[in-house]
């Protein structure tokens, strides 16, 4: 190394330490990102389908939108929003009242706003997890908290959910010498990537277990409201004695198409949203007033993420479907906007896939049908009905137009 590059020396270890930036990893996104692109160059005339995108395909609502220009235009909502104005907590306890039916939350102690779900997880094993402390996390999942758990010196054990168990963690398979250590447990229902739903008979479970066992539990309710079919939406915080054990991550971003606005909200204990706000005082200075006055306005509008969510349970039925003709063992989930199925073993008189991943990038660059693989419990693959298609017409070709390619190969399972 050249003397004078001793910054190469200096990166911390927990992002690779001095090999940082030296040896390239691929991850499956950048795979999926540089066989798309490849996939249209080979072939410009064709639209590709892209059924693993992650986030919504429409705009906010224009109320939200106009309400947010009236907001930002006030000289009094310049100023730095810390952690939270009133207006905004006072619409997410009642939201959580009129939605879940959580009725007992304290709006100034036991709500905060967060910056979108993903900073808040960040921000949670700082105030949790010492070196040596265990963080619990289902797995395939979201990894930010654990990722942020490794970071503060503590470990992470997976708990695979497998579609055997209705895609719930086992909680029971956990052993003593790991719950002597944790002190987080996370949870994601309706779940990313699997669509998965939990019921009350679970969180009552999940109550008794993190008593028990004096854990902390962090449910990041995302997609909590994006539920089908007459099922009515359910909070963790509902089942009593949740609050005694955890928090409620709840975002804007899925439920009101609000993801770059970055807005949402945690609830529950009333010490863990303490440490929580603590933490984040000393790493960002709040959302823009404006956005969490235009996010209240859309927290009493719940009838957003109803017509949204029928939107959503249409594309289902349609694409587990077309999926099922097409040999899949597809089922429409019960939330979400994620239909989770096994990948393919191969093809009739072509390759086999050892992977997943394998399958989805066949899927790209044979069919131009982009989606997103999953390899930590089984092979399974991700398909998103966030597809871009403006009215139900064009919702009918885009699954058409996915028959259609689908149907032209013979898969082996």
């Amino acid at each position: 190394m050249p003397t004078t590059d001793y910054i190469q020396g200096l990166f911390a270890d927990r992002i690779g330490g001095p090999q940082f930036g030296l040896k390239e990893e691929i991850y499956k996104f950048e795979k999926i990102k540089r066989a798309k692109r490849a996939a249209m160059k080979d072939n410009p005339n064709v639209e590709l389908i892209d059924l693993g995108v992650g986030e919504p395909d429409a705009m906010a609502d224009e109320r939200v939108v106009q309400k947010l220009a009236e907001e930002a235009a006030k000289p009094e909502n310049r100023f730095y929003g810390d952690n939270g104005i009133a207006e905004f907590k006072e619409a997410a306890a009642v939201y959580m009242k009129e939605v879940f039916g959580v009725s007992d939350l304290d709006p100034q102690t036991e709500i905060n706003h967060i910056i979108g779900s993903k900073p808040a997880l960040a921000m949670l094993p700082t105030a949790f997890i010492n070196p040596g402390d265990i963080t619990i996390m289902p797995t395939p999942n979201y990894p930010i908290l654990g990722t942020h758990t490794k970071y503060n010196g503590g470990e992470v054990v997976t708990l695979p959910i497998t579609e055997e168990n209705g895609f719930l963690p086992d909680l029971d398979s956990i052993s003593e010498n790991v719950l002597e250590k944790a002190k987080l447990l996370y949870l994601n229902y309706p779940n990313n990537p699997t669509g998965a739903v939990a019921n009350v008979e679970f969180f009552e479970k999940v109550v008794q277990f993190a008593k028990r066992n004096k854990l902390i539990v962090i449910h990041d309710a995302a997609y909590a409201a994006l539920v089908f079919d007459g099922q009515k939406p359910l909070s963790f915080l509902s089942i009593p004695g949740a609050k005694e054990v955890g928090v409620e991550l709840h975002s804007l971003s899925k439920s009101f198409n609000m993801t770059g606005w970055r807005i949402g909200f945690i609830a529950g204990n009333e010490k863990v949203v303490k440490a929580f706000a603590t933490v984040k005082d000393n790493n960002d200075s709040g959302q823009f007033m404006a956005i969490q006055k235009a996010a209240a306005y859309a927290l009493a509008h719940p009838e957003i993420t109803e017509k949204t969510a029928e939107k959503y349970s249409r594309r289902h039925e349609m694409l587990a479907n077309v999926l099922s003709e097409c040999g899949f063992h597809a089922r429409k989930p019960r939330g979400s906007f994620f239909l989770y199925t096994k990948a393919p073993k191969g093809v009739e008189n072509g390759p086999e896939f050892k992977s997943a991943e394998d399958f989805s990038q066949f899927l790209i660059l044979e069919h131009l049908i982009s989606t997103v693989p999953w390899d930590d419990a089984g092979q399974y693959v991700r398909f998103s009905v966030t597809f871009q298609a403006d009215g139900i017409e064009e919702e009918k070709r885009v699954i058409d137009e996915i028959k259609d390619r689908l149907s032209k190969t013979k898969f082996i399972f």
